[in-house]
């Protein structure tokens, strides 16, 4: 089964958390239940005197627990009293490590994506890669989050990744300096008359990093600028209230997402208090199958209030929402499965994605389907979504010959300049306002 995580101190950052306290609920045969209990504690026993090596109580109970909550869906599991440490510093958005989104895949660690900024990316660690050893040591087998501690260490200290890569013959080697990540920082630029936006991931510090990026183009372009570029390519989501803000900077009204749980009185909704901070100028959001869960709830916004054009391919299609439930003093967390989220227009994104209203490859990725649509559908276990209501149209790519640094961004740009990017396929429809 696969599993999702960030690598620096190591932690999965979330894929839309909402973070909260939840109560306990009984099942409804509370005899039953507790037969199944003791059955455990008999296994439970006879593991603890019996099994050929001493084990502690804490570490059978901390794996019992994690299979019990890891195989309801793949993502949710428990989180021991450190990882849960861990999960909080990334949530505030900095850690140290080497910056890489993972997952793992037939006993090997498998890159989503590299972290903008970070040794990984200036590496050259690509998405796809494979590690297959880390410091010489084979890594096949491992669990995820023991394979992570051995990814983390202090900053400056090297590291050594074994990567198998797609096309290569042979494993090679990639030496990294741990460094301190800034995870998920919003980053922005000026393009000429367009004010170019990147956000690879939602913590704390998304929003407030999203509105100084604004008003920083705002005062570098001045009145004349023409619009703005979304970049949520292999934004792997965070916290759902960052997800609910950003879109709210774009909205003047309306219903953002809501999230229906097991029960009717769990269904909320979140809607946008008004104010517009581009002032109602021309928006294009990028995104890819890498753009999961948080990023997918504004793209979706977004989309469905026709405030933005999306373009790139379609997202993962992450559409659930993980609470975070602590556990006792010191006995850490679960990350539990408790809604799905929904579109404005009651759209599941659950095992679809967002399909973007202009499908643009990046390369020639759309003939590729493993590479084109790596997708939640793919993943053991999932949550099943929702009937398929919408398909994407024909993919636009570079045109032969013709290169391009970043083609979904060169495409972008020309639609709000309302100029044809040079591609094989398709026509720039104008741009939503």
């Amino acid at each position: 089964m696969k599993r999702f995580a960030l690598v620096g101190v190591g932690m999965f950052a979330g894929f839309g958390l909402a973070l909260g306290v939840v109560s306990a609920a009984h099942g409804a045969n509370d005899t039953s239940a507790y037969r199944q209990l003791d059955l455990f504690s008999d296994a439970f026993e006879r593991v603890r005197a019996n099994y050929v090596r001493p084990v502690q109580d804490s570490e059978l109970i901390n794996a019992a627990i994690q299979g019990m909550v890891s195989n309801l869906d793949p993502h949710s599991s428990y989180m021991d009293s450190k990882s849960y440490g861990d999960m909080q510093i990334t949530t505030h958005g900095q850690f140290g490590g080497v910056g890489i989104e993972v997952t793992q895949e037939d006993g090997l660690i498998k890159v989503i994506s590299p972290i903008d900024g970070t040794p990984a990316a200036k590496a050259g660690i690509k998405s796809g890669d494979r590690i297959a050893a880390i410091d010489g040591t084979s890594i096949q087998g491992m669990a995820l989050n023991d394979a992570i501690d051995k990814m983390r260490g202090p900053v400056g200290a090297k590291i050594t990744l074994t990567v198998l890569r797609e096309g290569e013959k042979k494993p090679f080697d990639v030496t990294l300096e741990r460094a301190t990540v800034a995870v998920d920082a919003t980053t922005w630029r000026r393009e000429g008359d367009i004010g170019y936006i990147r956000m690879p991931g939602f913590n704390e510090q998304t929003a407030s990093g999203l509105e100084k990026g604004v008003r920083d183009l705002k005062k570098q372009i001045g009145p004349g600028i023409k619009g703005y570029v979304l970049d949520l390519r292999n934004n792997p989501g965070g916290l759902l209230d960052q997800a609910i803000q950003v879109s709210d900077d774009f909205l003047t009204g309306g219903e953002v997402v809501s999230t229906r749980g097991r029960h009717p009185e769990d269904t909320q909704r979140y809607d946008a208090k008004g104010g517009d901070i581009t002032d109602g100028k021309p928006v294009v959001v990028l995104i890819n199958a890498g753009t999961a869960s948080a990023s997918e709830i504004v793209s979706g916004a977004l989309q469905d209030h026709k405030r933005a054009t999306i373009i790139g391919m379609t997202s993962f299609g992450k559409g659930s929402v993980q609470t975070i439930i602590p556990l006792g003093e010191g006995g850490g967390a679960l990350r539990l499965t408790t809604a799905r989220y929904f579109t404005p227009s009651g759209h599941s994104i659950q095992a679809q994605g967002i399909v973007p209203d202009i499908a643009v490859a990046q390369g020639d990725e759309a003939n590729i389907p493993k590479i084109a649509r790596p997708s939640e559908a793919d993943l053991p276990g999932h949550l099943v979504g929702e009937p398929v209501a919408k398909k994407a149209g024909p993919v636009i790519q570079p045109a032969p010959g013709k290169k391009f640094d970043d083609f979904q961004l060169s495409y972008a740009l020309d639609l709000l300049h309302g100029k044809m990017t040079v591609a094989s396929a398709g026509a720039a429809p104008t741009p939503a306002q």
